[in-house]
C-alpha cells in the first residue's frame, strides 16, 4: 500500500486581503447571506480596497470565498451618527476614512450559509482585532444585527430581547456570537436596516476595547506577554460500535476547548485502539492492521474538526500501511486545514512483539500560528536526544501522546518529560488513556495523570506542573503557556543547560535527509 497522500485530505483555508477579483463571489454569497437587502455596487468594493485595503479581509476555503469583513477607521466623536450606517461609512464608500483616527468601525461581516457552525466569524474578528493592536487603535465598534428577533417581536421590545440574549436566556446567531468575541452592547439602533425583516431594522450599538492601545502612541506595542492556550484531553477507552461514537467522543472535546478558544488540544497515543472493540480480528498483528484501515475516515474527520473549531490538533496517533509496514503516526491538524504527521522513532517490546509496529526515523518540526511545536510519541520523549534535536530545530514545544498500561510505566512518561522541559527550556504537554477495552489484546488496561509541565525555576509554577489531571478520570485540562517568560528563562534563567553543554566532550549527531547533522 502507497502513503496516504496527506494533500486529498487537506483544507486549505486562509485568511487574506480582499481582492476586486472576489467581487462576483462577494456579491453572490452577500444574497445568499442577507437576501433581500441591497447588494455591494462594484465601485463601493473598488473604493474601499482603494482607500483601505488592509481593513477589507475575507476567508477562502478550497480556493472558494467562505467569508468577508469590511471597515475603515474613524476618531471617536459622539457627536457622530454612528446610528446610521450610510453617514459613519460614506454609503459603503469610507471616502471619510482618517487613517490617524482612533476607532476601527466594522461595517458588515458574512460568512456563507454553506459555511456557517465553523467559527469563520471568529476569526474575522480576530484578525480586525489585531489590526487595531498593530495600528494602536483604542477601540472596534460596530452595529450588529438581531436577526432572531423577529421571532419574539410580538411579545416583547427590542430592547428587552437584547437584555435576555445578554443574560443567555435566548440565543440570537449574532449578537450571541459577537458576545462571545468580546463586544458588549452600548445601546440600540432603531430604523438601522429598514428593509432587514429579520430584525425589524433594529441594530445594536457595540464596543471592543482594544487593552494594548497606549494613548498617543503611532505604533504598537508589543506585550510582554504572549500566551498560548494548551488543552489536554485524557481520554477515557470504552467500547463502541462504529467510527461515529469514536468522532462524537471526540467532538465533544474539540467543541468545549474551542468554546475557551484554545490554540492547541492534544490527543492521547493510539486512542483510535478503541475502533478495536468494533472490529472482528484473532490475531492483534491482524487486528493493528484492521485499525489501519480507519486512517482515512480519521484524517477526514480531524482535518474538519480543526477548521470547524478554529484550533490546532494533534490527534494523538493511528496505526498506518505503507508499503506493506506497519508504522505508529502522530497527525498535526493545523487550524487552517493543512497536515504534518510525526512517525513514532522507538518501538517498545510490547507494540513489536503484538503488532509488529516499525519505526520512523525523522524528527520533524512542525511550523504553526503559534509558534514551532515537536510531537514525541510515547517512547520517544524518554530518549533525550530527540528532545535535544527538536528544540536545535527551533520547537518551543513539544506535545506528547503517550499510552501506558500501569504507574510504572505512565512515570517513566512523566519523569522524562519533566526533564527534557529542564534540559531544553521548553514546555511539554502530555496526554494519556484511561478506561479498560475488555478483549482487546495489548490495549486491556490504562493508566494516566496528563499535565503540562515547565521548566524548574523561579518564573514557572512552584513544583513545574503548569496543570495535571486527577489521575484515571476522563477530564480536559486548560493553560496558558506564555513564550515569552520561556525566552527569557532560556536567556537568563538560574542555570543555563542549553548553553551549558559541553559540546567539546559530546554531541548528538543524527542523520536529516540523508546529511549528517550536529548540536
Amino acid at each position: 500500500m502507497e502513503p496516504l497522500d496527506l494533500t486529498e485530505y487537506e483544507w486549505n483555508t486562509v485568511v487574506r486581503p480582499l481582492t476586486i477579483d472576489d467581487f462576483d463571489a462577494l456579491v453572490a454569497m452577500q444574497a445568499r447571506c442577507f437576501p433581500g437587502m441591497q447588494p455591494w455596487e462594484r465601485d463601493q468594493i473598488e473604493s474601499q480596497l482603494k482607500i483601505f485595503p488592509e481593513g477589507q479581509i475575507c476567508i477562502e476555503i478550497d480556493g472558494k470565498l467562505a467569508a468577508s469583513s469590511s471597515s475603515l477607521i474613524l476618531e471617536n466623536d459622539p457627536n457622530l451618527e454612528w446610528h446610521n450606517w450610510k453617514a459613519v461609512a460614506d454609503e459603503g464608500y469610507i471616502r471619510n476614512h482618517k487613517p490617524k483616527g482612533d476607532t476601527l468601525y466594522g461595517i458588515e461581516i458574512m460568512v456563507d450559509p454553506e459555511f456557517r457552525g465553523m467559527k469563520l466569524s471568529r476569526r474575522l474578528y480576530n484578525a480586525r482585532k489585531e489590526l487595531c493592536r498593530e495600528r494602536n487603535l483604542a477601540r472596534m465598534i460596530i452595529a450588529g444585527r438581531i436577526p432572531g428577533y423577529h421571532k419574539y417581536a410580538s411579545e416583547m421590545t427590542a430592547r428587552e430581547y437584547i437584555d435576555r440574549v445578554v443574560e443567555k436566556e435566548i440565543f440570537d446567531p449574532v449578537l450571541t456570537a459577537q458576545r462571545a468575541n468580546g463586544f458588549a452592547v452600548q445601546g440600540l439602533i432603531p430604523n438601522y436596516f429598514p428593509s432587514d425583516v429579520d430584525s425589524a431594522g433594529h441594530a445594536t450599538y457595540l464596543e471592543w476595547k482594544n487593552l494594548d492601545f497606549v494613548p498617543g502612541a503611532k505604533r504598537r506595542f508589543h506585550h510582554a506577554y504572549e500566551p498560548i492556550r494548551v488543552s489536554v484531553v485524557q481520554y477515557q477507552m470504552r467500547a463502541i460500535s462504529s467510527f461515529t461514537d469514536f468522532a462524537t467522543q471526540c467532538e465533544f472535546f474539540l467543541d468545549t476547548a474551542s468554546d475557551y478558544k484554545s490554540d492547541f488540544v492534544l490527543f492521547p497515543e493510539l486512542f483510535t485502539t478503541q475502533l478495536l472493540s468494533c472490529v472482528h480480528a484473532h490475531q492483534p498483528g491482524q487486528a493493528a492492521r484492521k485499525l489501519a484501515e480507519f486512517t482515512p475516515q480519521y484524517l477526514e474527520f480531524f482535518t474538519e474538526m480543526a477548521v470547524k473549531y478554529d484550533v490546532n490538533v494533534i490527534g494523538g496517533s493511528q496505526f498506518v500501511i505503507e508499503h506493506g509496514t506497519l508504522y505508529n503516526v502522530s497527525y498535526l491538524f493545523r487550524r487552517d486545514g493543512s497536515i504534518g504527521k510525526q512517525y513514532k522513532i522507538h518501538i517498545t517490546p510490547s507494540e513489536r512483539k503484538w503488532w509488529g509496529v516499525n519505526p520512523g526515523d525523522t524528527v520533524e518540526v512542525f511550523d504553526t500560528d503559534c509558534g514551532p511545536i515537536a510531537i514525541q510519541i510515547c517512547y520517544d520523549i524518554e530518549f533525550p536526544e530527540l528532545t535535544r534535536i527538536a528544540t536545535d530545530k527551533g520547537a518551543q514545544i513539544v506535545f506528547v501522546p503517550f499510552n501506558t498500561d500501569t504507574r510504572h510505566g505512565y512515570l517513566r512518561v512523566r519523569h522524562c518529560a519533566q526533564a527534557r522541559c529542564i534540559e531544553n527550556h521548553l514546555y511539554v504537554a502530555i496526554a494519556g488513556c484511561t478506561g479498560n477495552l475488555p478483549f482487546v489484546e495489548n490495549a486491556d488496561i490504562h493508566y494516566a495523570q496528563s499535565g503540562i509541565f515547565t521548566p524548574a525555576d523561579v518564573e514557572f509554577a512552584r513544583d513545574a506542573v503548569a496543570a495535571e489531571c486527577n489521575p484515571n478520570v476522563e477530564t480536559l485540562i486548560i493553560h496558558d503557556l506564555d513564550f515569552e517568560i520561556l525566552r527569557r528563562h532560556r536567556e537568563s534563567g538560574s542555570v543555563q543547560n542549553w548553553n551549558d553543554r559541553r559540546r567539546d566532550l559530546y554531541q548528538v549527531v543524527y542523520q536529516d535527509d540523508g546529511k549528517p547533522r550536529q548540536v
